[in-house]
């Protein structure tokens, strides 16, 4: 079976190829080349994107992507909810959906969630194969099983721990938070169990057969990020990104399309390091990361040390921020905290766009700042990233003022309408063209 590397390699543009041109405003022949050298993925399982999906690339040759963590838990949550939390996500802009999911029937939930989701859907298979049995009793065949039920289902991108390397263990005696990636753990556990080698490195080549047929994209998972800034760029972490390269050029092989995942907990000064080494070692594939989180220190601010973090990877090399929501480390996040983590990774993925001078980036912003400087409310409001929010907060102010018409006000509330500086611009500017008229 041909996937979209595959197609691209031989000088095919697809038709998914030409939708990602069409909506990122590129040429075709970009998306093309930039897919065949394993720069840009285009996560689109074929059954999926015959059915609701609309094609999606991730890439630096694009703007910069912001995916959505969602799922049922084991303690609490329904698909209900779930979709709910989908729908916020979506509507803020997010790019793509992650079911994460630990409770309840899992491929239930996984079609209902999968028919509701146009944008490219991932899954982490490990969670569903530890369902019902304990970690050490998952073998070859259940893993070969659980791939091949989740890509029949229309699954786009699957998260494999392969990357995880027995001899790693030992590397993470000195390390402050140890293993915090749920897949990660499970494999290490795994691996001391049986006193073997991870089996999805094992299996690496099997894995790779199962997502070329339905062209489901590699994003190779690091098990080993670290979970605080004390453990940032250790050895650990920089020994499993080695064998993410190597997994890298051994999926791209087989046709496989391939993004990479990265930290997790990251000091601001590290972050330029951490990008620009996986561009290296993994020969350009996307870079998708968690965060980074800049400080340990903000339970319940989390989706702000994410998005500080997410603004400096964005500009020095990733293609692909994983939101974090306010509730990170503290509990299963609710619609209100996915639609408040979506909004922050969107303002770090847009601000790393401008600051990587990625062509048009800042167009959107000079005409909202127009939109503000003339005292035009409804470009202004329209054209803001979170248009819902802006719109009520400025329907409260106008209350505040007495305006009788939403959007009429020649001022708010901040500074009242004599003290106005937008107001007051708009008089100086006037004067200014009466003057040089005369």
């Amino acid at each position: 079976m041909t996937t979209q590397l595959t197609e691209a390699r031989a000088g095919i543009i697809t038709g998914a190829m030409r939708r990602v041109a069409e909506s990122e405003m590129v040429e075709v022949e970009l998306v093309r080349d930039e897919t065949a050298g394993g720069r840009l993925v285009i996560p689109a399982n074929r059954i999926h994107l015959a059915d609701n999906l609309k094609p999606t690339g991730i890439g630096r040759a694009v703007c910069t992507k912001v995916n959505a963590n969602i799922g049922t838990s084991s303690v609490r949550s329904t698909v209900q909810a779930e979709i709910e939390k989908m729908e916020a996500a979506l509507a803020v802009g997010a790019d793509a959906i992650m079911d994460l999911s630990t409770g309840g029937d899992l491929d239930a939930v996984r079609a209902e969630l999968l028919a509701h989701c146009p944008v490219p859907f991932g899954t982490v298979p490990i969670y569903q194969m530890i369902q019902g049995r304990n970690v050490e009793d998952v073998d070859r065949d259940i893993i070969l099983q659980t791939l091949r039920r989740q890509a029949e289902q229309g699954v786009d991108f699957f998260t494999i721990h392969a990357g995880l390397l027995r001899e790693h263990l030992p590397l993470l005696g000195s390390r402050v938070a140890g293993i915090v990636s749920r897949g990660g753990a499970l494999l290490a556990k795994w691996m001391l169990h049986h006193g073997w080698q991870n089996p999805l490195y094992e299996m690496f080549d099997d894995l790779c057969d199962i997502m070329a047929e339905y062209d489901v994209c590699f994003s190779l998972g690091d098990g080993l990020r670290p979970g605080a800034i004390a453990d940032a760029t250790d050895e650990a972490q920089l020994a499993e990104l080695r064998t993410l390269g190597e997994l890298t050029h051994r999926a791209r092989e087989r046709g496989c399309q391939v993004m990479v995942e990265g930290p997790g907990h990251v000091p601001f000064d590290q972050i330029q390091y951490n990008m620009e080494i996986q561009q290296v070692i993994c020969d350009g594939a996307p870079f998708y990361v968690l965060g980074p989180l800049v400080t340990d220190i903000a339970p319940g601010y989390d989706h702000i040390t994410s998005a500080i973090g997410g603004c400096a990877a964005a500009s020095y090399g990733a293609s692909f921020l994983c939101y974090v929501t306010p509730r990170e480390h503290l509990g299963l996040p609710n619609a209100d905290d996915v639609r408040a983590g979506v909004v922050a990774s969107k303002i770090a993925a847009h601000a790393g766009d401008i600051a990587r001078g990625f062509a048009g980036a800042a167009d959107r912003d000079r005409k909202l700042s127009a939109a503000r400087a003339n005292l035009d409310w409804q470009t202004h409001l329209g054209t803001s990233l979170d248009p819902a929010t802006a719109d009520r907060m400025h329907a409260e102010a106008c209350k505040e003022i007495g305006a009788t018409e939403l959007r009429s006000a020649d001022y708010c509330s901040m500074c009242g309408q004599h003290w106005c500086s937008v107001r007051i611009n708009r008089e100086v500017r006037e004067a200014a063209r009466q003057q040089a008229g005369t």
